[in-house]
């Protein structure tokens, strides 16, 4: 089972950027796509990025495409996520979550498709 810790949330004026990222345990982890939800307050957790197993391929939602930025280092066992041009829209906290299937690139903007969550980290957006 593959444990998820994120870090780097907090409290930042719109406009500007912040960084998450996503530490994992375990051997396998660049068997599996990885991807950020977030789910802002009293709404839906959403899909927000993925990244394939490999690295090679990115997904974004609209919302964010041209403002985030998803890698991952499968040396480390890391995800990050760079948030540019934030706007009050974006408060939310944000997860990382591992697919629970080996070797795809598919599945990734449903949360049902995953199967290891972090604890979550709250990002605010001021304006």
């Amino acid at each position: 089972q593959v444990q998820l810790v994120e870090s780097g949330g907090g409290l930042v004026q719109a406009g500007g950027s912040q960084r998450l990222s996503c530490a994992a345990s375990g051997r396998t982890f660049s068997n599996y796509l990885m991807a950020w939800f977030r789910q802002p307050p009293g709404k839906e957790r959403q899909f927000v990025a993925a990244i394939g197993y490999r690295g090679r391929n990115t997904y974004y939602a609209d919302s964010v495409k041209g403002r985030f930025t998803i890698s991952r280092d499968n040396a480390k066992n890391t995800v990050t996520l760079q948030m540019n041009s934030l706007k009050p829209e974006d408060t939310a906290v944000y997860y990382c979550a591992k697919l629970r299937y080996v070797g795809v690139n598919s599945y990734f903007t449903d949360p049902d498709a995953f199967d290891s969550w972090g604890q979550g980290t709250q990002v605010t957006v001021s304006s």
